[in-house]
């Protein structure tokens, strides 16, 4: 059974053809890497399957439950959306913390107001404490429960952001670009994270251009061109035995980069 079926998704800004037509599936605990030039529509997918985005058309399926149609539910209400959000987890490319709060404060925000505990609720507050201490020493976080983002590199901030991400205990946790925003040497780590979630069987689609990342921590790739899925296959044959001459100009502009 499919954790994720993706049917027909389309998707346009103006006149302009954004996502054509998108499909694809996913299966429980599988890592889908999404590849392809910057316009080519992989942020727009992610945000769509995220509802920050709505399709003109297209259906998604969690679970072989229909979770929503975007020809027929175009008018959704805020709080509807929330509810099906979190079946995703997103983690930006710009991390997107709270300057404001605590690490330990920017994990269990949004499970409080989820959940509407209350100040006077010391059991529950403890109990989302507790989690949020250890996903933080999931990540190898929890020397800095008590520090504030900008005390941070980018490299833990955005490790904060996966566990925040993983908080709401999404079904799928979805990845925009989580390196982008980086320096070299901070990469390494956050990609660490990733393939330790991957080791743990969370289902996972990254949005990457980290080409061998890609290759060594995906079970399923998705390249995409000018808003379509141009090529799809395991990453062995997807990279060492590319079929598309899109594909194949793509990846050897990309790794002579």
């Amino acid at each position: 059974m499919s954790i994720l079926k993706v049917e027909n998704i389309k998707k346009s800004f103006g006149n302009i053809e954004v996502l054509k037509d998108i499909s694809f599936t996913l299966e429980k605990g599988e890592v889908l890497s999404i590849i392809g030039s910057s316009g080519s529509g992989k942020t727009t997918l992610l945000r769509c399957l995220n509802f920050l985005e709505s399709a003109e058309q297209g259906k998604i399926f969690v679970d072989d439950d229909l979770l929503v149609d975007f020809a027929t539910d175009s008018s959704q209400k805020d709080s509807q959306l929330r509810q099906k959000r979190l079946n995703f987890g997103l983690v930006f490319q710009s991390f997107n913390l709270f300057p404001q709060y605590s690490i330990l404060k920017n994990l269990t925000l949004a499970v409080q107001l989820l959940e509407d505990v209350k100040k006077n609720n010391k059991e529950k507050l403890k109990e989302i404490d507790n989690r949020a201490i250890e996903l933080l020493k999931r990540v190898g976080l929890e020397d800095k429960v008590n520090a504030y983002p900008c005390e941070l590199s980018g490299g833990q901030q955005q490790r904060v952001a996966i566990a925040r991400a993983l908080m709401l205990s999404p079904k799928i946790l979805c990845f925009d670009e989580p390196t982008s925003a980086l320096d070299p040497e901070l990469t390494g780590e956050v990609l660490r994270v990733i393939r330790e979630l991957r080791d743990g069987d969370t289902t996972m689609i990254i949005v990457t251009h980290e080409m061998n990342f890609a290759k060594n921590v995906s079970d399923k790739v998705i390249f995409m061109a000018d808003g379509i899925i141009e090529e799809t296959g395991n990453p062995t044959d997807l990279f060492e035995n590319p079929q598309s001459p899109r594909l194949k100009e793509f990846l050897s502009s990309s790794l002579k980069d």
